[in-house]
């Protein structure tokens, strides 16, 4: 099989390959020659995931293309055999007391000693991380003995614990945190598989290309209470580690004291690009253009942190004398009971208090205080990740922000704000009560049945309730499929549109999962990603069939790797399949 390469949104491109085998190949050559512009590489199960600056798509694209244009290259193939050769070797203790363990026994027809002495033994070649996914330090462990591939469990578990070893299909794996889950649990181990502070390089213990070898330890001995005479209540329970740095805690000085919340406030930047494949999404604001244009207003760098607040609520205190500015969904603001305008730098004196009320349109609003909140950075960014948990909590009363020197020139004129909720103005459309939603075709376009995709681009959807900044999910009609088997994971893109088997379509944003499992048929533009993050439960959007802008964009030639002019008829694609992100604590 020849590579293909297929356009995933304005800044990814998906190269789908024959095997394993050519995606760590692939992966370890724009590893060893990285491209410029390119910002992410995701290995996956037969494809490999590239994003990067999508103003010079064309350039790295075709970079990308003459790489996996070699990729039946004999002396290609062994320079990826060496550049994999001396990844690090990591060994995972196990203690084999899985739950699934008798039952994968009596499923493959072995003993249990027998399902233990193969699991530890791999196959021929041993095991090496193929990819990463799912969560922070998730890793896709291959070289699984073939007696030992079973199928996931039929109903996932909605809670499988820290460390458990498990197995599915050709992978074997471990659960760096407790999650949903529906591989076979084959036993447990101690290893801290995903740790921030050791620091970005090495944050995930399994990277792509390491070499595991599990290594057989005994069940730890349970000893009684030192006093045997108390009861369970009596014991008093281990204090909780928090799981983020909290903010600072003394007022005053530069910083802002947060007096009330609203739904929920949480700490934004850019967020964390660069760490996908080892399960770590970028996150940041769930609209950063406009985070940028609040920092922009007071004078800040672009990658300052802000705030993002979720349907008004929050109430702060300035601790000095500082400038602020609003934009995203506009509110009532008021500062010591005097209404503010929105997108305008606005001065705030010492002591004085900052009041947002609920938006009338839209449900986001981000607030940028000169020289940025400076709370602890977690992997390079202070965003909050509401599905990963990385990074700051969202913010509670009595909060303390320290503000930092994120500083970029003097607060300027007031600047235009996009329309925070995109909904046409009156005249506009007839249906002007519809969001319109701007989206260029995805990799898996082809899993929908012709009637799947007139409808993906003509039907309108209502927002359903179970929307956050994983996901907005839709509801209407399902839309019909064209193919019916199962695909292995691939990477995602903010933005990407997957329809899951039930056939809503599922809008990912900025917290979205690194890999998954159902079909993308679209992805959103940027400035559509930014009105879908204002949508609200109950509000109706429509998806309106763009070509993807920018010099060169448009479908990729999958022979030779190489862009087809936007005007040229698109080739058709295949189709990715994307797991349907779980939700968050945090609903919108």
């Amino acid at each position: 099989m020849v590579a293909r390469l297929l356009a995933c949104g304005e800044d990814g491109v998906l190269v789908e390959v024959e095997n394993l085998d050519e995606v760590r190949v692939l992966d370890a050559a724009l590893r060893a020659r990285p491209v410029p512009g390119v910002v992410d590489v995701v290995p996956a199960a037969r494809t490999v995931l590239v994003r990067g600056d999508a103003r010079r798509r064309p350039a790295w694209a075709a970079a990308v293309g003459r790489a996996a244009g070699t990729l039946g290259d004999p002396s290609e193939r062994l320079r990826g055999a060496h550049a994999t050769a001396g990844e690090r070797v990591i060994e995972v203790p196990v203690v084999y007391d899985g739950l699934d363990l008798h039952d994968v026994a009596d499923e493959t027809g072995l003993s249990v000693e027998e399902v233990v002495t193969r699991h530890l033994a791999g196959g021929p070649d041993g095991y090496r991380v193929a990819f990463g996914g799912f969560a922070p330090g998730f890793a896709y462990v291959v070289g699984l003995d073939p007696r030992l591939r079973v199928a996931r469990l039929a109903t996932p578990r909605t809670r499988v614990p820290s460390g458990a070893v498990a197995v599915a299909g050709e992978f074997t794996a471990v659960y760096p945190a407790a999650s949903p889950g529906g591989w076979r649990l084959l036993g447990t181990t101690d290893v801290e598989m995903f740790d921030a502070a050791r620091g970005v390089a090495r944050a995930a213990l399994l990277a792509p290309g390491d070499v595991v070898r599990f290594v057989r330890r005994a069940a730890p001995r349970v000893t009684a209470l030192p006093d045997a005479g108390r009861t369970g209540s009596d014991v008093p329970p281990v204090p909780a580690t928090p799981a983020t740095p909290a903010p600072g805690t003394a007022p005053g000085g530069r910083s802002l004291t947060v007096v009330a919340t609203g739904p929920l406030t949480l700490v934004e930047d850019q967020g964390r690009p660069g760490l996908a494949a080892v399960g770590v999404p970028r996150s940041g604001a769930a609209d950063p253009d406009a985070l940028r244009r609040a920092n922009r207003l007071v004078g800040n760098r672009v990658d300052a942190a802000g705030l993002e607040v979720l349907l008004g609520g929050l109430e702060v205190r300035c601790g000095a004398t500082t400038a602020f500015a609003l934009t995203g969904a506009a509110v009532a603001a008021e500062l010591d009971g005097v209404p503010v305008p929105h997108a305008t730098a606005v001065r705030a004196t010492a002591g004085s208090t900052l009041r947002l009320a609920a938006p009338r349109d839209g449900v986001r609003t981000w607030l940028a205080v000169r020289g940025g909140i400076d709370v602890p950075s977690v992997l390079g960014s202070r965003s909050g990740d509401v599905l990963s948990g990385l990074g700051p909590a969202a913010l509670r009363p009595g909060d303390v922000l320290p503000l930092g020197w994120a500083l970029d020139g003097s607060p300027e004129l007031p600047l235009p704000d996009a329309p925070p909720h995109g909904r046409p103005q009156p005249g506009a459309d007839p249906a002007d009560d519809v969001v319109l939603l701007d989206a260029s075709d995805g990799p898996r376009l082809d899993h929908l049945d012709a009637a799947g995709r007139a409808r993906l681009w003509s039907a309108v959807w209502q927002v359903a309730a179970a929307s956050n900044r994983v996901a907005v999910r839709l509801t209407g009609e399902a839309l019909t499929g064209a193919v019916r088997a199962e695909l292995p994971s691939e990477g995602l893109v903010a933005g990407a549109v997957q329809v899951p088997h039930d056939g809503q379509p599922v809008l990912f944003g900025a917290d979205h999962p690194v890999t998954g499992g159902y079909p993308v048929v679209a992805v959103l533009t940027r400035a559509a990603r930014a009105r879908a993050a204002q949508l609200r439960p109950g509000d109706r959007a429509r998806l309106r069939r763009v070509e993807v802008g920018g010099p060169g964009a448009g479908p990729i030639h999958p022979p030779t790797g190489t862009y087809v002019p936007a005007e040229a008829p698109p080739h058709q694609v295949g189709t990715p399949h994307v797991g349907a992100p779980g939700v968050s604590r945090h609903n919108m």
